[in-house]
């Protein structure tokens, strides 16, 4: 292995080894505290421009298989792992995750001090750095890193959704038919709908109004996905339209900070973001608290207590995160529309938050 070396934009220095492809890349560097999943992760398109570093110590060991990618590729910028499987022990496994990754073109380090790294990040907040084994020239890749764009003002939504329309069947009987919009979306949402006799058909992120009506669907979607939600107005707009022709609204992540804008609440960008598969929520209306997938660095700005006004009635925030108060959840009450900023079809896990598909069927059902 050749060396590398990650640097980030505040001059902080990790010197390590290759892994994955050879070369240079730039990102916002962010963490996941996830433990196992890393297959779904780096396949997951809200990571987008973003370097991920893994917290758990140990990557790899069940190497990579054909079955649990959430998309077609590897959207990750770059990867930072401390300690590297040398060998693959899964019987799924078709391939190494260095191997995954060199095929893909992520250009990784492993030997870093990821906990100092982890706890740099949460001291000073997500930001810009670079990993480069091509050379180990601190000064030069801190300048690249220095001139690369924020993560703040970001529209990526279009570069990593659906050209075309595609459409999921349902499984067994066919109950709803529901317009998906792709802002990043995960292959398991629309499955997790599909289990529960759902037709899915996935738009572009640039779908109009027309070709949303065109599906005559029984409720509409709006997935996760990477960039700042302040960039999304078309989609803001959108939203808006169909809310106000009173269609049941579902959406995740970045679906639910296109909620809260549509609702007239605005966003704003974490210090450093929740990402992995251990987060704690709890949901308002029941009490109930649930362990959750998570992968955003935005949050919606809205009131944890009481009601809120909004164009199409009152809204309230459903669902928190325990750890720091953020807003997890919103919901009309007069109409059916809500959201959640984490993840429910939670591949590779937890599934708490499951019933979360069974409320959006019961809310069409309901029309």
């Amino acid at each position: 292995m050749s060396a590398a070396i990650l640097v980030l934009e505040d001059g902080r220095v990790f010197h390590g080894e290759s892994y994955g492809a050879v070369g240079e890349t730039v990102g916002e560097i962010v963490f996941s505290t996830g433990m196992t999943g890393y297959q779904e992760t780096l396949s997951d398109p809200s990571y987008r421009r973003q370097i991920v570093t893994m917290t758990a110590p140990h990557i790899g060991n069940t190497g990579v298989n054909d079955e649990d990618d959430e998309s077609s590729a590897f959207w990750v910028a770059g990867y930072v792992v401390r300690d590297p499987a040398r060998l693959s022990s899964n019987w799924r496994a078709k391939t190494t995750l260095d191997e995954r990754l060199a095929a893909q073109g992520v250009v990784g380090i492993s030997g870093v001090d990821t906990r100092a790294l982890t706890r740099h990040l949460r001291e000073r907040g997500a930001m810009r750095a670079g990993i480069s084994s091509d050379s180990t020239d601190v000064e030069t890749l801190l300048a690249t890193v220095k001139a690369a764009p924020s993560m703040e003002g970001a529209d990526l939504a279009g570069e990593v959704s659906t050209d075309e329309t595609y459409v999921v069947p349902a499984i067994g009987k066919k109950k709803f038919t529901v317009a998906a919009l792709d802002l990043g979306i995960k292959g398991m949402t629309p499955r997790r709908m599909s289990e529960r006799g759902i037709e899915v058909h996935v738009l572009p992120s640039n779908a109009t109004l027309e070709d949303v009506l065109a599906i005559k669907p029984d409720g509409v979607f709006m997935s996760n996905g990477p960039g700042d939600p302040a960039t999304a107005d078309s989609s803001v707009e959108l939203l808006q339209q169909l809310l106000e022709r009173k269609i049941p609204y579902f959406g995740i992540c970045f679906g639910n900070q296109i909620f809260g804008r549509a609702l007239g609440l605005g966003t704003y960008k974490l210090k450093y973001g929740h990402r992995g598969l251990n987060q704690p929520v709890q949901d308002l209306t029941t009490g109930k608290v649930e362990i959750t997938s998570h992968n955003h660095g935005f949050a919606v700005d809205a009131p944890i207590e009481g009601t809120f006004d909004t164009p199409y009635g009152p809204g309230r925030v459903t669902h928190v995160g325990l750890n720091d108060q953020v807003v997890e959840g919103l919901a009309l009450l007069e109409q059916p529309a809500f959201s959640v900023q984490y993840h429910p079809e939670a591949a590779a896990g937890p599934h708490d938050a499951d019933y979360l598909f069974d409320r959006f069927a019961e809310l069409m059902g309901g029309r």
